[in-house]
């Protein structure tokens, strides 16, 4: 990508630290594109890979579905499913990451984004201990996620500080385009769940990208293929 980058600490909450903030050194850019990760930068719902190290995938993969339809509280749900993720060694996480699938035309839109001078985010309700590989990865600039507690090498079944919920990642977005210099009429947030929302709503244009209904219905615009780059041509 030609930039450096840099490692910040995170903001103290209850638990403890939220983790690292990767993100560009601070710099101007023409626009800002931010992702949510599982299911719109990648196919998969990370949270329910780890499940399946714990033979709790179907259940996880049930409770994840609800709150991705707006049907629970976001940040409650997660903690609870987290709950079931108690006892996985962290060792497993390799496993957890080989079984990644990005999303189709995910590196062409990223690509394209560096092409015309903009800048790419993501924001996930998800965990940095698999986002911290796979953004780089894929050529993501900066990135923000939960950070899991682990004791001795094994999951304790606990979200480290606050959850990066819909309030969170509209606040991301808003705060990465005033660091980048961009206008909030710059940026694009793309998403599939009720949490993504606030984001899509705060941007310059919000799209609905692989999406549950209730987001569909709200979104701006429906992006109906499972292939990111159909967003190419709507960058500025």
């Amino acid at each position: 990508m030609g930039m450096g980058s840099s490692l910040a600490a995170g903001p103290r909450g209850s638990g403890g630290t939220r983790g690292p903030v990767i993100s560009l050194l601070v710099t101007d850019a023409r626009f800002l594109v931010v992702f949510d990760a599982d299911s719109t930068l990648i196919r998969n719902e990370v949270i329910e890979l780890i499940a399946d190290e714990a033979g709790r995938g179907a259940e996880v993969a049930a409770a994840t579905e609800a709150a991705m339809r707006g049907e629970v509280d976001f940040a409650t749900s997660l903690r609870s499913r987290v709950t079931e993720l108690a006892g996985v060694p962290v060792s497993a996480f390799s496993r957890v990451k080989a079984r990644i699938e990005p999303t189709p035309g995910v590196t062409e839109l990223i690509d394209a984004v560096h092409a015309k001078g903009g800048v790419v985010g993501v924001v996930s309700g998800g965990f940095h201990e698999i986002l911290d590989e796979v953004a780089p990865a894929l050529g993501v600039d900066l990135w923000r996620a939960n950070r899991l507690v682990a004791v001795d090498g094994v999951l304790t079944g606990e979200v480290d500080g606050p959850i990066v919920d819909a309030a969170a990642k509209r606040e991301w977005l808003t705060r990465w385009a005033d660091e980048h210099g961009v206008p909030l009429s710059r940026t694009i947030a793309v998403g599939d769940g009720a949490n993504d929302l606030l984001m899509l709503e705060a941007a310059g244009l919000g799209l609905a990208f692989n999406a549950k209904p209730a987001v569909r219905a709200a979104a701006p615009l429906v992006i109906g293929p499972v292939d990111l780059s159909q967003v190419i041509p709507l960058l500025p």
